[in-house]
């Protein structure tokens, strides 16, 4: 299989979504969001599948269907906590190029208004701080390409990423 995909991965909010779109409108490419994916397959909300299987249970549930996700010039944004999933980033460093959309705690703080009700995997008691810490050893370990969010507007971080990739 050609390593022809762009995987987007990062903390919560950090656009990989809205400019998974963008991307894979100006590359001509499809586009591919984990997890819609994930929520179709299990036929409940992010949150709904934290609730009934915990933390944990979600990343299995998380790490197999990213697994199972075949593309072929796509853009793939996936869910925060992919990362967690050896076998999901495998398969994805496998597939494409990781790239990590990283922004700031600061930033991060001023987007993340409501952590559970968006889904986010985090364990009981965990702060912000320290699942931003945990993550971004993550993102950096399995990321081809990091791109700095800053203060850029997404039209100027799609840009960036644009001229990382050529």
């Amino acid at each position: 299989m050609k390593k022809d995909n762009i995987i987007l991965i990062g903390m919560p909010t950090s656009g990989k979504s809205t400019m998974g779109v963008i991307l894979a409108k100006i590359l001509g490419y499809n586009f591919v969001d984990a997890d819609l994916v994930i929520q179709e397959k299990e036929g409940k909300k992010l949150s709904e599948i934290i609730e009934s299987e915990g933390v944990e249970g979600f990343i299995e549930i998380e790490n197999r269907i990213n697994t199972g996700i075949e593309a072929q010039k796509t853009v793939i944004a996936t869910g925060g906590s992919v990362v967690y999933g050896k076998e999901a980033m495998d398969h994805y460093k496998n597939i494409g190029k990781v790239i990590y959309l990283k922004v700031d705690m600061e930033t991060l703080t001023k987007r993340l208004h409501n952590a559970k009700q968006r889904g986010v995997v985090m364990r009981k008691g965990q702060s912000l701080v320290s699942l931003y810490n945990e993550r971004s050893v993550l993102y950096e370990k399995y990321a081809d390409i990091v791109v700095e969010e800053g203060n850029d507007s997404f039209e100027e971080v799609v840009a960036n990423l644009i001229s990382k990739l050529s």
